[in-house]
């Protein structure tokens, strides 16, 4: 794949149009916090008929998998992170969406991957018919919010060796306690799929079981915190979690299937990482248009900065980024296509240069408006600061690296 097909160009026009309308009359609502991002994103899957096409691929799984044809809830193909999600037909229907919506609010994108990725992924690939039912269609379908719990305050970038939310089982239930922090959708979220460390005597607790369970808002001792203040990504509502004796039964808890939580976690990573790569590409896009534009048009010294070679250079600079980045997009979709999933080390890469030349574009673009690119009005100031999110979340630059050089190292 060289360059997006003639239909493609059609569907990319047609949301372009949509974030004309819907998207950027409510920016300042977004990035304030006033406006939270779940009726525009529902309004995308209502315009384009996502929701309806979620609906109809859900319905056709779960008679498959009632037929005993798929092996259930403890599947580990990859192709079930798309289960459901009636994504997995166009492959570009998936990242056209991302790379425009990140143009102008990547937090967007964020609220929406999290729960129909991690959140519904998760549910599809570990669940029950019966679990799917209950809390998958209405994720996928973003008619509910979803949530994704595994950071903690005093784990980070150690997210399994240091968890320290724990689950006691008691009779038929499960006694969950701990906290979680950096939870995209947490304030707001109606489902959360929740990780925590089996309290087993006499085993440290490095080494115990990671399970996955589900929970519902409101359920008694769950506490969601109010949006945090964070940099950037402001489109994107982050909070934390407080679980003091919530009681959960095993209807709730996920199958640990083929290597337990932690490998359903590591599977989500994946997924995640690799969408980076289309978030980063929306960003490096819109900073290299709005950076040509001004070029153009703004003067000093009698002639237009676009003359000046170091403002050329930097121009130059951005073009070899968005084409590298473009690239590892038009990889990842012919590897849809063709059935396969990036391994850990391959989406670590694309998370790790796409992310690294996301946020150099944009702070170069910050760096070629001069003091309007340091103001809200001019954009590159709020793409600077969201795209710098990229680095840091879904694993940061440092957990990229080592996440490669362990796989180039055990061959």
């Amino acid at each position: 794949m060289i360059e997006w097909s003639d239909e493609d160009l059609m569907i990319r026009d047609a949301v372009r149009d949509w974030i004309d309308a819907e998207v950027r009359p409510n920016l300042d609502a977004l990035e304030s916090g006033e406006l939270p991002p779940y009726d525009i994103i529902r309004g995308l899957y209502k315009t384009f008929g996502m929701d309806e096409l979620a609906r109809s691929s859900f319905k056709a799984r779960m008679e498959k998998e009632r037929a005993g044809a798929s092996g259930g809830g403890s599947s580990d193909d990859g192709d079930d992170a798309d289960a459901g999600t009636g994504r997995g037909g166009n492959a570009a229907m998936s990242m056209l969406p991302i790379i425009e919506l990140c143009k102008v609010a990547p937090g967007l994108v964020s609220a929406m991957g999290v729960g129909l990725g991690l959140a519904a992924g998760t549910i599809m690939k570990r669940g029950t018919v019966e679990q799917k039912e209950r809390w998958a269609l209405d994720l996928l379908t973003m008619e509910k919010v979803g949530a994704w719990a595994i950071t903690e305050p005093n784990s980070g970038s150690d997210a399994f060796g240091g968890m320290q939310a724990t689950a006691r089982k008691v009779g038929d239930e499960y006694v969950l306690n701990g906290s979680k922090t950096f939870i995209t959708n947490g304030p707001y979220a109606d489902t959360i799929v929740f990780y925590c460390k089996l309290d087993e005597d006499g085993v440290e607790p490095r080494d115990r079981e990671i399970l996955t369970f589900v929970l519902d808002t409101g359920m008694e001792g769950l506490e969601q915190s109010k949006p945090l203040r964070k940099m950037g990504l402001h489109s994107s509502p982050t909070g934390e979690l407080f679980l003091d004796d919530v009681r959960a039964g095993a209807d709730r808890l996920l199958s640990s299937g083929k290597g337990g939580g932690k490998e359903s976690a590591k599977q989500n990573f994946v997924t995640e990482r690799a969408g980076v790569a289309a978030m980063a590409l929306g960003v490096i896009e819109e900073c290299l248009k709005l950076s040509v534009g001004y070029a153009k048009t703004r003067e000093l010294w009698g002639q237009r900065i676009g003359d000046f070679q170091l403002i050329q250079l930097k121009l130059a600079k951005m073009e070899v980024a968005r084409l590298n980045v473009q690239n590892l997009v038009f990889r990842h979709i012919e590897m849809q296509r063709a059935g396969r999933t990036p391994t850990l080390a391959e989406a670590s890469a694309m998370k790790l240069y796409a992310a690294q030349a996301a946020s150099e574009v944009a702070q170069e673009a910050v760096q070629l408006f001069g003091g309007n690119g340091y103001m809200s009005e001019y954009r590159v100031e709020q793409l600077a600061r969201d795209a710098k999110s990229f680095q840091i979340y879904a694993g940061t630059d440092e957990i990229q690296v080592t996440h490669i050089a362990r796989d180039l190292l055990s061959r």
